[in-house]
């Protein structure tokens, strides 16, 4: 039986075997997947006994996805090295590789939804490693322009100077600044993602109204039962379409499990059933 986990400090939460046993009862793939808990400080040691071990496969959640691009540092995809960042390890000829999958899954989920990103106006809330590692992705789907705001300005601009050093052809489609900056004078976007962990806390962002497009998406990274706290205040503020990252979670999952099994699953019957599965336990809490 292939062993395959993900690793993550805490990672009891995570939903990753949920979807990770759906995809293989579609594909008739016999697999194992668990959940580990390494220390800190142990995360090399703990990854290398995995594969040691015969494991076939990580996928990697906080606080651990620059540790993880350090450790396949020689082996890594173009995403990955874009990114700074590794949410999925294998081994290939004896060596440990890295891809980000993030971004993958997030623009695929936002496609599902029906949005066209290409030449569309994106504006990305978060400097952190959520919003690095989507940051190419989005780019190389054809925006006209995306702007990356920042709570920390100085952390928007040194992600965008370093993407329009590695990406120069989409150099003039970047910009950055403060969150507290953003004008609505300054245009209206088709698409708000937010990357930042705001949505753990019940308070919303301090955005200013006026942001939103006509028929323009809002869309969470985070995810839950109920709509988080960014996407009820874009409610309120007139976003025609709202979306939590349950789908990105699902598509970057499915794109980690193309790499390992050559396999591509189907996202929308696991993200139908994940959905479910988050409504069920949310009732009986």
């Amino acid at each position: 039986m292939q062993r395959y986990a993900v690793i993550g400090n805490p990672v009891g939460h995570s939903r990753s075997p949920f979807i990770h046993r759906h995809f293989a009862a579609q594909t008739g793939i016999a697999l194992e997947y668990e959940r580990i808990q390494a220390a800190e400080d142990s995360f090399a040691d703990t990854v290398r006994g995995f594969f040691a071990q015969g494991g076939r496969g990580l996928n990697v959640t906080v606080p651990f996805k620059e540790a993880a691009w350090r450790l396949a540092e020689n082996h890594l995809s173009a995403r990955a090295r874009l990114a700074g960042a590794v949410n999925t390890l294998w081994m290939e000829d004896g060596q440990l590789h890295g891809c980000n999958t993030d971004g993958v899954g997030l623009v695929g989920d936002i496609r599902r939804l029906g949005v066209e990103l290409r030449q569309r106006r994106v504006l990305l809330l978060g400097a952190g490693g959520a919003a690095r590692g989507v940051l190419a992705p989005l780019l190389e789907a054809g925006c006209a322009r995306l702007h990356v705001a920042n709570r920390n300005p100085l952390r928007a601009t040194e992600l965008c100077t370093h993407m329009a050093r590695e990406l120069p052809r989409h150099a003039a489609t970047l910009s950055a600044g403060a969150l507290g900056a953003l004008d609505a004078r300054d245009g209206q976007w088709d698409a708000v993602i937010n990357a930042t962990s705001s949505s753990l806390g019940a308070a919303g962002l301090a955005l200013p109204d006026g942001l939103y497009a006509p028929g323009a998406l809002a869309y969470d990274m985070m995810y839950g039962a109920l709509p988080t706290a960014f996407l009820q205040q874009a409610r309120g503020q007139g976003a025609a379409l709202l979306a939590d990252g349950l789908g990105m979670l699902v598509g970057q999952a499915a794109a980690s499990f193309a790499i390992w099994h050559g396999a591509e699953p189907g996202v929308d019957a696991t993200l139908a059933a994940l959905r479910q599965e988050l409504h069920r336990a949310a009732a009986s809490a």
